[in-house]
C-alpha cells in the first residue's frame, strides 16, 4: 500500500514513528510537506501535485499543524476528491479545530463538558463569570495549542481584566469553570477506530496549572475507568475523527473533556504508555483503505 504523510518535518518523533511502522509492515510510505502541494481542481480528474510530480496513493495521514489548518485541510479536501482513504477526514479535522463548534457539539451529544461560557460584548463579562461558577476560572483563546493562550484568573476582578484585555484586542474567548479537583492532573486517551488504545495521565509542574509536555509537564502510564473509557470514545465518535487524542479531567461530577485533537503527538504516550501506537494506526489503515488496484490484464 502506498501511504502519504502530510507532515512539514519528517524529523519528528510522530512522522518518523509513523514512517517507521509503515515501512516495517511492508508499504511504500512518503512524507510530503502539505504546504508545498498545489492542486488541480476539476470534477472530471482531481489531481495533487507538489514539485512538479502528481501524488498517488492508497492511504493519507494527515499531521496538519493547527496554525495551517486552512491551507492542510483543503490538501486533505482534494485527495478525498479523488477517492483516497484519509485517516481523519477534511470535515472532521475542521470540527476539532473549532474549540467553539467542537464543544458545543459535544454537548449536542451529551459529553461531559466544564460549564463554558462564549459572548461577544464585554457587556456580559459580570454575567459570564457567574455563569461559569465565579473566580477562579480558565479563559482560553479560541486559537490557541499546546495551552498557548490560556490563563487561570483567580480573582474575579482579574478575570474581568484578562476578558476585557482580550476583547479589546478582538480575540475570541471561552470562559470555563476550574476544575480543582482535578490537581493540574489531565488525561490523554489516545482513540483510534472507535477504541482507547492507550492512556497518560499528565501533571503539570511546581506552580503551572497546564499540564501540556511542551510546557513543562509531566506524563505516566494511567489506568482509566470505564466511564472515562466510554466519554472518549463518544468524543471522538461525535468529532467523526478515526484518530483522536482526547483529553478529559477527572472532576466532582465525572469526566469533562477539554479538548478533541485530531492529529496527537505520539512520543509522550507511546513513552508513557509503552504501546506501539504508531503501529495500530497503521493497522487500521491497513484495514481500511482500499486496496490497490491489480493491473489490468495485457
Amino acid at each position: 500500500m502506498k501511504i502519504l504523510i502530510l507532515s512539514r518535518n519528517a524529523r519528528l518523533y510522530s512522522t518518523d514513528a509513523l514512517v517507521t511502522a509503515a515501512t516495517s509492515r511492508g508499504h511504500e510510505v512518503r512524507v510530503v510537506d502539505y504546504l508545498r502541494c498545489y492542486m488541480n481542481i476539476t470534477s472530471r480528474k482531481p489531481r495533487i501535485y507538489v514539485d512538479g510530480e502528481e501524488l498517488v496513493a492508497d492511504a493519507v495521514i494527515p499531521r496538519i499543524a493547527a496554525k495551517h489548518t486552512f491551507y492542510g485541510n483543503a490538501v486533505v479536501r482534494q485527495f478525498e476528491m479523488m477517492n483516497v482513504f484519509t485517516l481523519n477526514d477534511s470535515v472532521a479535522i475542521a470540527r476539532s479545530r473549532d474549540k467553539l463548534r467542537s464543544l458545543q457539539i459535544l454537548a449536542k451529544r451529551g459529553v461531559g463538558l466544564p460549564v463554558t461560557g462564549f459572548a461577544h460584548h464585554t457587556d456580559a463579562t459580570g454575567e459570564l463569570i457567574k455563569m461559569c461558577g465565579g473566580a477562579p476560572l480558565v479563559i482560553k483563546l479560541l486559537e490557541g495549542t499546546q495551552g498557548v493562550g490560556v490563563v487561570l484568573a483567580e480573582t474575579t476582578n482579574a478575570a474581568e481584566s484578562v476578558i476585557e484585555a482580550f476583547k479589546d484586542l478582538n480575540a475570541n474567548i471561552l470562559v470555563q469553570e476550574f476544575i480543582k479537583e482535578a490537581a493540574g492532573a489531565d488525561i490523554r486517551c489516545i482513540v483510534i477506530g472507535g477504541k482507547v488504545v492507550a492512556a497518560m495521565k499528565r501533571q503539570a509542574g511546581v506552580g503551572e496549572f497546564r499540564s501540556n509536555l511542551h510546557r513543562g509537564g509531566t506524563a505516566q502510564k494511567v489506568r482509566i475507568s470505564p466511564e472515562e473509557r466510554a466519554v472518549a470514545i463518544s468524543a471522538a465518535k461525535a468529532m467523526g475523527l478515526n484518530l483522536a487524542g482526547v483529553d478529559l479531567l477527572r472532576s466532582n461530577h465525572g469526566p469533562v473533556v477539554m479538548e478533541v485533537n485530531s492529529s496527537p503527538g505520539l512520543e509522550g504516550i507511546e513513552q508513557s504508555s509503552k504501546q506501539d501506537v504508531a503501529g495500530m494506526i497503521i493497522e487500521f489503515l491497513e484495514k481500511k483503505a482500499k486496496k490497490p488496484a491489480k493491473p489490468e490484464d495485457k
